[in-house]
């Protein structure tokens, strides 16, 4: 898995090593350059250097201790519920029903019944979009037609999974509205729903942040934040970009677990987070 999430941030740790060149030792000015260039926020990287020993040359162990306090929010806890559902959230354009399609993949290798809910009745597209991947995938799916309530899709998604004895429920929602106050109280009403179809439901509030907009995707979370809180996030193409360093402030900024990332194109490419592959990834083209 190190391996593969390695590859997955092969732009951003090609950045980091045009800044070392042949440089042997490892000073807190050429970190700091390092760092700013995997698009590391300019005060994030400044509090790592601040806290390491007052040396000028940096150790691998002295750094590694200090980018570890930025991912000390955990994953929520194990909840055992059948089915659990997962409602899912973002932006269009970000991979959001990529993701879901991805993440459904990844139960079902688990040996999972996964249903699909097409809660994204906003847009026609998204709801094909789910479709075909459900199709692809050999999934149930509940859908319906461009402007039906999407809290409905969700009552019926849940009420079959506890019905068909499903082990997962993924439900899509709009990414966008007329304004955030319709996004606002449509998400609101999918949660409400989604708890009377059953107790707890959902399970986890999850959102999918494209990695390519680097730091600038935390406002974009921080809104989703303050509409309905969240128990973690996804990141998607993290290969596509150089700017993996920006995973530092999503998780100190948002202080929420990283649950997984999505570094490719294909159904595969995706895997849970791991905190210390992620900063042994990072890590290495620095002390090579």
């Amino acid at each position: 898995m190190f391996g593969f999430l390695k590859n997955g941030l092969k732009k951003t740790l090609e950045s980091i090593n045009l800044v070392k060149a042949d440089n042997k030792v490892i000073t807190k000015d050429l970190l700091e350059e390092m760092l700013l260039e995997a698009d590391v926020a300019y005060e994030i990287v400044e509090e790592i250097i601040y806290y390491l020993p007052p040396n000028d040359e940096v150790k691998k162990a002295d750094l590694e201790r200090v980018m570890g306090t930025y991912f000390i929010y955990d994953k929520p806890q194990t909840i055992n519920a059948k089915p659990f559902v997962d409602l899912i959230l973002g932006v269009n354009g970000v991979g959001k029903t990529t993701s879901i399609a991805k993440m459904a993949n990844l139960h079902k290798k688990n040996n999972e019944k996964v249903i699909l809910g097409a809660c994204d009745t906003f847009r026609a597209g998204a709801i094909e979009q789910l479709k075909l991947w459900a199709q692809k995938l050999d999934m149930d799916i509940i859908a319906t037609s461009q402007g039906h309530d999407p809290s409905a899709v969700a009552y019926d998604a849940i009420s079959k999974a506890l019905a068909k004895g499903y082990d997962r429920v993924l439900l899509d929602t709009a990414g966008r509205l007329q304004n955030q106050k319709n996004l606002a109280n449509e998400l609101e009403k999918i949660v409400r729903i989604s708890a009377k179809a059953m107790q707890g439901a959902p399970h986890r509030k999850i959102l999918v942040l494209d990695g390519t907009q680097g730091v600038a995707g935390i406002l974009q979370a921080k809104a989703f934040n303050e509409l309905v809180k969240l128990d973690g996030v996804v990141i998607t193409k993290l290969d596509g970009t150089a700017k993996g360093g920006a995973l530092f402030s999503i998780a100190r900024e948002l202080e929420l677990p990283i649950i997984y990332v999505g570094v490719g194109e294909k159904m595969d490419d995706i895997c849970e987070f791991n905190v210390k592959e992620y900063l042994e990834a990072i890590l290495e083209p620095i002390f090579k």
